[in-house]
């Protein structure tokens, strides 16, 4: 795994993540589309597939662990930040392998990539939240 392919995955996720919420097409519909009209090479595709369709299958429970650092209903997140803020929250919660820093780091990138100019602030506040959050929780289970 090249960190340049896993960046491209997650770029690719983002935009699918945003198309399946607009569109709720089956994740298999947007995996064969994105197959057919973007060009993957330099792509880890296994990372792709697999932000995509854990986000879609778990969206519910990231919605609650993402809603308590939000200063707004999940309802009104800008569609794009929403969808690079479930990449990042699948990440934290469910690939343990990948640093936390990588993480909050790769979303603040995908949002300066793909959102408005403030974006990357809105991102990189309400995942700072989730991660002291998250370091709390794990330094209480060690104890």
């Amino acid at each position: 795994m090249k960190p340049a392919e896993r960046r491209r995955a997650r770029q690719f996720a983002v935009q699918a993540v945003y198309q399946w919420q607009i569109t709720q097409l089956n994740v298999g519909q947007i995996i064969d589309q994105f197959t057919v009209d973007q060009d993957f090479a330099k792509t880890d595709v296994p990372y792709f597939k697999e932000l995509l369709t854990g986000v879609v299958h778990r969206v519910e429970s990231l919605d609650e662990k993402l809603s308590p650092y939000l200063s707004r209903k999940i309802s009104d997140v800008d569609m794009v930040d929403l969808a690079v803020l479930r990449i990042a929250m699948f990440e934290l919660t469910c690939r343990t392998d990948v640093p936390h820093k990588v993480v909050l780091n790769e979303a603040i990138e995908l949002a300066k990539d793909f959102a408005t100019d403030e974006s990357y602030k809105f991102v990189n506040g309400v995942l700072d939240k989730a991660l002291r959050s998250l370091k709390l929780r794990e330094e209480t289970a060690n104890d």
